[in-house]
């Protein structure tokens, strides 16, 4: 299950992979866009992350939630829902800004940040022409991983990752800051066989 899976293209790559897929989004409009890549027999469902999801219990292998819980400020009850829907053994895939990047930036541009502090964040995007206000919630790492055990989950993999040598040619401008800056934390969490 994706959780969060907007338009679907993490969704399409792992059933091209041979994953039986589902996934969830707060967006209709970007459900319909996942439909449109992903066709009629893909379950795709308006959820929102911070309610009760509308899974039964032990319904998904793995449970992916990519640059999704960093917009919401309380990971408890999301956490608790997603160990809900996992079978036991199963895993929790999650990405999320680095908090250490998100930090350095704002200080580099002039603001005073406690990496420390569980802090609200409003960015000004312009994407197609249209504006709009982003809100993130900052926390540290040990606020992620005090989570993540809280709820139930084993860490069983931190990572930090550099981009693939691909990404240079997409992203010729970027890619030597993308090479040397730890942007994103990778997690895997395994759901105990046993609680």
């Amino acid at each position: 299950m994706d959780a969060g899976c907007g338009a679907g293209q993490l969704l399409a790559e792992l059933r091209e992979r041979g994953a039986v897929v589902s996934g969830f989004d707060a967006s209709a409009g970007m459900l319909e866009q996942a439909r449109r890549r992903l066709g009629a027999d893909v379950d795709l469902r308006v959820a929102d992350l911070a309610e009760p999801l509308p899974y039964a219990d032990n319904s998904f292998d793995d449970v992916v939630a990519s640059l999704v819980l960093h917009y919401l400020r309380d990971w408890e009850p999301p956490l608790a829902e997603v160990r809900r829907v996992l079978r036991p053994g199963g895993r929790l895939i999650v990405s999320v800004d680095n908090p250490f990047a998100i930090v350095l930036l704002q200080h580099q541009a002039g603001a005073q940040p406690n990496y420390f502090a569980t802090e609200h964040r409003v960015e000004e995007w312009t994407l197609g022409g249209r504006t709009t206000k982003l809100t993130f919630w900052n926390r540290p790492l040990h606020a992620m991983t005090g989570a993540f055990t809280a709820a139930g989950f084993r860490i069983s993999v931190i990572h930090e990752a550099k981009p693939v040598p691909a990404a240079r040619e997409q992203f010729p401008g970027e890619f030597d800051i993308l090479n040397a800056f730890p942007g994103f934390l990778f997690f895997v969490l395994e759901a105990p066989e046993h609680n």
